[in-house]
């Protein structure tokens, strides 16, 4: 690849790790929200032992586990393009 693509590549990696970092921090943020709001919901439904709080307590729960994925996911495209950012980088430093 010529210098001037690896540039290029190293552009869109950076601007992608740029926009995925934001996604993170915007997501870590909602998922502590939907956390606690699952945890209190688990309590209101112990407490009030009714179908009804049960149900809000598993959909909570289920919110909060669906969060954590995205954050998951998130986490692992960050490391993948950190390491494609490396490659590129390993790139201009041999041309």
């Amino acid at each position: 690849m010529n210098r001037s693509a690896v540039e290029r590549s190293l552009r869109d990696v950076h601007a992608r790790l740029v926009k995925a970092r934001q996604e993170l921090a915007v997501v870590e943020e909602q998922l502590m929200h939907v956390a606690d709001a699952a945890e209190d919901a688990r309590i209101r439904a112990l407490v009030s032992e009714t179908p009804g709080t049960a149900h809000e307590s598993s959909d909570a729960q289920r919110h909060a586990e669906a969060f954590a994925r995205a954050r998951t996911a998130l986490v692992d495209l960050i490391a993948d393009l950190e390491r494609r950012q490396d490659e590129l980088l390993a790139q201009l430093v041999v041309d």
